[in-house]
């Protein structure tokens, strides 16, 4: 009976993992450094990069993500971007990348700025347009990113 509990708290730590690897931001990153580099790639690839601002207890940021990963939304991100996600805690971490790039979290997250291979904002999320993207068709997601794929295009 002893080990008992120690087989619960380990099923308990694989349940933990299991579901952590399916959060879309990477608490422990460095943003800056994840930044640079994706940045550096855009660059030598001339693709615009989308950074998305987000965190992990936010549902909104959950379902954005789950749209970036399938259908419509995915393909076009594929197709037009280098991505990369910054975590914002609890409004507690990363904000001076945010600010850096006009607070698009201002109004709530998730939020997306766009930027040129050498770093120029050419679209960002100021008004919340993403803060409410579980209650967001696939569609709408879409159109979004398409408008801001559509900028990034025009200024390129």
């Amino acid at each position: 009976m002893r080990g008992l509990p120690l087989l619960a708290a380990f099923v308990a730590c694989l349940a933990f993992g299991a579901g952590a690897a399916s959060l879309p931001y990477d608490e422990t990153a460095d943003a800056k450094a994840d930044l640079a580099r994706t940045l550096s790639a855009a660059q030598a690839s001339h693709e615009p990069v989308l950074v998305v601002f987000g965190a992990n207890w936010c549902e909104d940021c959950r379902a954005l993500d789950k749209a970036l990963k399938a259908g419509r939304s995915a393909e076009l991100i594929a197709r037009e971007f280098k991505v990369v996600k910054v975590d914002v805690g609890n409004f507690d971490r990363n904000l001076d990348i945010a600010k850096a790039y006009g607070n698009p979290i201002k109004k709530g997250i998730p939020a997306a700025v766009v930027l040129s291979p050498d770093n120029r904002i050419l679209y960002a999320t100021r008004a919340g347009e993403l803060a409410d993207a579980r209650h967001m068709s696939e569609d709408g997601i879409y159109r979004l990113l398409k408008r801001a794929a559509g900028n990034a295009q025009a200024a390129h």
